[in-house]
């Protein structure tokens, strides 16, 4: 089957949650340690249902089955993830780049101590800059990256 990125769907939002929830577990369980959040909280039904109002701005790459979205509103990246057995696939690539192209996306905010994204984000053009926000309810703090 051909890849594309297209719209979400609201039959999307299953997947998408699901991609987040394990992206979320795999990415930051360990920096907040929050079990309570993580394991009950956090759930693919609840976090689809949290999506219905986003469905609009929501991208998906989809070859045959969702692999990845990315969330963009008001030039902003709000989210990006890819289903995390294909980590380093190119899928997120593509969808950053379709974001930047067609989405009008100049910036993002990224926990600062995910490295591993801030360093993604880099390679497609995005600086850090001076601007940093606590993460709400957290210790942690986001940092902003721009083109």
């Amino acid at each position: 089957m051909t890849e594309s990125i297209r719209k979400a769907a609201e039959a999307d939002l299953v997947r998408i949650a699901e991609i987040l929830v394990f992206n979320y577990r795999l990415n930051f369980y360990l920096i907040f340690k929050n079990d309570e959040f993580y394991f009950s909280e956090l759930t693919v039904p609840q976090t689809a249902e949290k999506l219905k109002p986003f469905v609009s701005e929501i991208w998906v790459y989809d070859d045959g089955a969702v692999k990845g979205f990315a969330h963009v509103k008001d030039g902003e990246v709000k989210k990006l993830f890819v289903e995390p057995v294909l980590h380093n696939s190119g899928t997120g690539s593509k969808l950053i780049e379709f974001a930047k192209e067609n989405c009008g996306a100049k910036f993002l905010w990224a926990l600062e101590k995910n490295e591993k994204a801030i360093r993604f984000y880099n390679r497609h053009g995005f600086c850090l800059t001076d601007e940093r926000k606590p993460e709400e309810d957290t210790a942690e703090f986001l940092v902003k990256m721009k083109l």
